[in-house]
């Protein structure tokens, strides 16, 4: 009998111990505990539905499982929580723990079949990305069904269908897809080329309509005459790699659809009777590299690219279009993603929507971002002993050359014409080794931007800010895993709250341990008029690392503005508390 018992327990502990060998999964979770501020004033939640007997305490937590078995078979789920109130400038929809996507997938060397919720992105997301960014509160992932086959290595096939998640909920619509790359190099062993492929996506997606109701005349009936009950979009995308040269190129169409009246023309946000508009979008991306140099020069032009989910979050005034919910497509920003705090302070957002407006509209918008990187040689003049790192970005991007008919709720937008410009950003950078324990990063940025982009507003009426800004950043090897990093910045500008000033100092004790404070202070601005008065906004914290496991705590103040995360942004308030952040994974 204890022979048995042995034998048993031995069987269990191999299950079990199985079972955790094919799971696998990670917890994050941040929380701040928001306070009043002598000079910010006391903390007011931007969202009034909330029941605030606990508004200084909000936490998001995320719990991701993932479970392996039978070889080509994978089940997960993420639980997440937003108790008792989410972080503030979340969608107010995340208010609950529960569990909030679920999928199934088989898997082996030609079929990958999901179903539940999956992320998805055909070619560069003009057209559809599904996707997840904690830090901006969103999450777009499908929920239905996917089909990917790989019949050979020169093809591949995806079909999918699903309803876009919103919140713990998912969007009134369904939403199809289709897309195929084929690689010509490999099926036809063409020589010379690295790479000459092929790419074709379909997206569409079906919503019912409800009429609005004319409140001044409730019997008036919608014209719902050549309603397009099925948006339809296409793209077509071309890359080409050949020797140090590389071309990559997509067009996009998007199926015509409802207009939403701006708000404070003809109502507010009501939808445009009998008036359909379509979409199209072309990126340009050519480069050259080579051993030591890299050239990329990336072109895009934008006409009416908002895509949707539901048709109601292209309203300016819904909840939706405020929190950048149920964006079906991926337009990012492409502009320089800048590392330092001063430099997110004038910040462009892309501009691809339609406003039809005499004055002030706009129909999306089209410029281009030039980067280059040259690294100067060891024991050459400019490398030195331990050579140097060289970079350049500039950025151009302007509103589409058009004409507006607002009495008619009609526009015409010139193809490759510039409209009225919106940013203009050069940014040079150096990095240099100045010996073995010290190392810098000098940082130059020339800025011009329309002040409704940065700030809101309508833009083209407001003028321009000009700014520039200096940055020194160097850091000292201290030895076995010690270091210090000493940081400094200054923002030159004769517009808004003027200039600024920052600066870091960082300590790192070891490979796990390390703390920091940071400082950034309009001390220029001494405008009487400004509803924002002079404030340091200062950062105390450290993290602590050790495994897989990071937890980091700081207690300071939140500047507010435009926070962009991978070129998406949106407007965030600021705020003064003490965060935890807790991030693992097993």
């Amino acid at each position: 009998m204890l022979s048995f018992a042995q034998e048993t327990d031995t069987k269990d502990n191999t299950i079990f111990k199985q079972f955790l060998d094919n799971l696998s999964g990670s917890l994050e979770t941040n929380g701040q505990w928001y306070t009043n501020d002598a000079v910010l004033g006391d903390f007011e939640d931007p969202n009034p539905t909330f029941d605030l007997r606990n508004e200084h305490v909000r936490i998001n937590s995320y719990l991701r499982l993932d479970y392996s078995f039978l070889e080509n078979f994978t089940v997960g789920l993420q639980a997440e929580s937003y108790e008792p109130l989410p972080l503030i400038n979340y969608y107010p929809e995340y208010n609950d723990t529960r569990i909030a996507t679920y999928y199934a997938n088989f898997r082996n060397k030609k079929l990958d079949i999901t179903a539940g919720y999956f992320y998805e992105q055909f070619g560069s997301g003009l057209l559809l990305r599904a996707f997840e960014e904690r830090q901006l509160g969103l999450n777009t992932a499908l929920r239905g069904g996917r089909i990917k086959y790989t019949p050979t290595d020169y093809l591949d096939v995806t079909a999918l269908y699903g309803q876009q998640r919103v919140a713990f909920d998912v969007s009134e619509s369904d939403i199809f897809g289709f897309d195929t790359n084929f690689d010509f190099t490999k099926a036809f062993e063409i020589k010379g080329l690295n790479r000459l492929s092929l790419g074709l996506s379909y997206v569409g997606k079906k919503e019912d309509f409800t009429p609005p109701v004319n409140e001044s005349d409730p019997e008036y009936e919608f014209d719902t005459t050549d309603f397009p009950e099925m948006i339809n979009s296409y793209s077509a995308r071309v890359d080409v790699d050949f020797g140090n040269f590389y071309f990559k190129t997509e067009y996009a169409l998007k199926g015509e659809d409802v207009y939403f009246i701006p708000e404070g023309q003809l109502g507010q946000g009501n939808v445009q009777e009998g008036k359909y508009f379509d979409g199209n979008a072309l990126l340009f991306t050519a480069g050259f590299s080579k051993r030591g140099l890299g050239i990329s020069n990336t072109f895009r032009r934008m006409e009416n690219m908002i895509s949707t989910a539901e048709r109601n979050a292209k309203n300016i005034i819904s909840e939706e279009f405020k929190f950048n919910m149920q964006n079906l497509n991926y337009l990012p920003t492409l502009t320089k993603q800048q590392d330092y705090s001063l430099a997110n302070i004038y910040i462009y957002n892309a501009q691809p929507g339609l406003i039809i407006k005499d004055f002030a509209g706009q129909s999306g918008e089209i410029g281009n971002s030039l980067d280059i990187f040259y690294n100067f040689k060891k024991g050459s003049k400019l490398g030195g002993k331990y050579g140097t790192k060289f970079t350049m970005n500039f950025a151009y991007w302007a509103l589409l050359d058009d004409e507006f008919n607002q009495s008619e709720s009609t526009y015409n937008a010139e193809f490759f014409k510039f409209g009225n410009r919106l940013n203009r950003d050069i940014n040079f950078e150096i990095r240099k080794k100045l010996n073995k324990n010290w190392s810098s990063i000098f940082t130059y940025i020339n800025t011009i931007i329309d002040k409704g982009v940065t700030l809101g507003g309508p833009l083209g009426t407001q003028g321009d800010i000009k700014s520039q800004i200096a940055i020194v950043d160097v850091t000292h090897k201290l030895g076995r895993g010690k270091s210090v990093r000493l940081e400094g910045q200054h923002l030159w500008t004769k517009k808004d709250r003027k200039n600024w000033v920052g600066g870091t100092i960082e300590y790192v004790a070891s490979n796990a341990l390390s703390f920091y404070v940071t400082d950034i202070y309009d001390y220029g601005n001494d405008n009487e008029f400004s509803t924002e008065t002079k404030a340091h906004y200062y950062n105390v914290g450290g993290s602590f690392t050790k495994g897989a496991t990071r937890v980091a705590l700081n207690y300071g103040r939140q500047r507010g503005g435009l926070l962009c995360v991978g070129g998406v942004c949106r407007f965030v308030p600021e705020n003064t508390g003490l965060t935890l952040n807790l991030n693992t994974s097993f």
